[in-house]
């Protein structure tokens, strides 16, 4: 696929760049928020659009169990779909497979549907084509996820197994509008980790992810492993850490190479409530907001957190209106967004280590 990557500017490791794709343009580093059955919840196509979100993610699994790939085929294809103009990037569905627990095999996955426990079979051919089908603009390869902890014959097992797949991936991938990136393994093994990421590499990918970390291990025992692969990774390709989307793991990252983030988090802190602000996260179910007229983040010029007080948001939450969950969802969304492109302004104006220090003092 005619994707390209240009850093712009950098500081050591950390830098601001740009993902050039047929579409249009990624600045990064990036945040992309998570549509996992083809749309974020809570909120719809035109406030994503609101949010200026240039990527958001569609699930594989999810959406080629309901609606169901055929479908989406019918109606134009998962953009149309959605009626999104901006990127998708679908991941291969092997995290949520894996969750699962399913019967891993050479030739693939077999587990129960968690919609109808009816068989499933997913391999990395069957991931490829619902992946081409549903026309996003990036593709993830189908990995083996290991669970953590684990022993080091079983990290590098699923390492192996997933450089397999990676190639069986490539093979089968045609679509040239369709960047497809690979996914190393190797668990916090820092041998593995670097061998997963090198081997990975020699096979050939758009974009390489770090899959595998920031799944319940330490920071001590994740930065490590970032850095083991990153040091095997392409200057000229994007990079991708899978699943990570707190502060501090967001800046750790960048600091040490990456490009491209997504996570859950954001939006599922604000389904219950709570809110990221720049003192840190705060629980609007908390009664002390009960009578506080002040706005959530009020410096934030975005129609959001200037518009509602914290008093408002917490009735809303006290009385389980759906409303609540959608203006926290916005909310938490612009602030991540703002606070990654604090981060790429920081790279660009070489005052990362201004930056970092300011933000452990309130999240660490």
């Amino acid at each position: 696929m005619n994707i390209e990557f240009e850093t712009i500017a950098s500081q050591g490791l950390a830098r601001a760049g740009v993902i050039t794709t047929p579409r249009g343009i990624i600045e990064t580093p990036v945040f992309m928020p998570v549509g996992t059955r083809g749309a974020i919840k809570t909120i719809d196509t035109a406030d994503i659009e609101t949010l200026g979100a240039s990527i958001i993610l569609g699930n594989t699994y999810h959406l080629m169990e309901r609606p169901g790939v055929d479908l989406i085929v019918e109606l134009g294809g998962l953009h149309k779909f959605m009626n999104w103009g901006g990127h998708m990037l679908t991941d291969s569905g092997g995290f949520q497979v894996f969750s699962l627990k399913p019967k891993i095999a050479e030739q693939g996955v077999v587990f129960k549907s968690v919609y109808d426990r009816s068989k499933v079979d997913m391999t990395p051919e069957s991931s490829m084509e619902v992946q081409q089908k549903l026309g996003s603009d990036i593709a993830m390869a189908f990995d083996v996820c290991s669970a953590l902890p684990a022993t080091h014959e079983s990290l590098k097992n699923d390492m192996e197994m997933t450089l397999r797949w990676a190639q069986r991936c490539k093979d089968s991938h045609t679509n040239e509008n369709q960047a497809l990136f690979g996914i190393c393994q190797g668990g916090v093994d820092l041998g593995l980790r670097s061998e997963s990421a090198s081997r990975t590499v020699e096979i050939g990918f758009d974009g390489y992810a770090i899959g595998g970390l920031s799944v319940g291990e330490s920071r001590d025992e994740m930065v490590p492993a970032l850095q083991a692969a990153i040091k095997e990774l392409p200057e000229n390709k994007p990079r991708y850490f899978m699943g990570l989307g707190d502060p501090i793991g967001l800046l750790e990252a960048v600091s040490n190479g990456v490009d491209m983030f997504d996570c859950v988090l954001p939006t599922r802190l604000a389904r219950h409530g709570t809110a990221l602000t720049s003192k840190g996260r705060i629980n609007l179910k908390n009664a002390k907001f009960a009578k506080d007229d002040s706005a959530i983040e009020g410096f934030l010029v975005n129609g959001w957190s200037d518009r509602y007080s914290k008093a408002y948001i917490r009735h809303l939450l006290t009385t389980n209106e759906p409303t609540a969950g959608r203006i926290l969802t916005m909310h938490n969304l612009f602030w991540l967004k703002d606070f990654v492109a604090q981060i790429r302004s920081a790279i660009l104006a070489e005052k990362l280590d201004e930056f970092r220090t300011k933000t452990l003092k309130v999240w660490q």
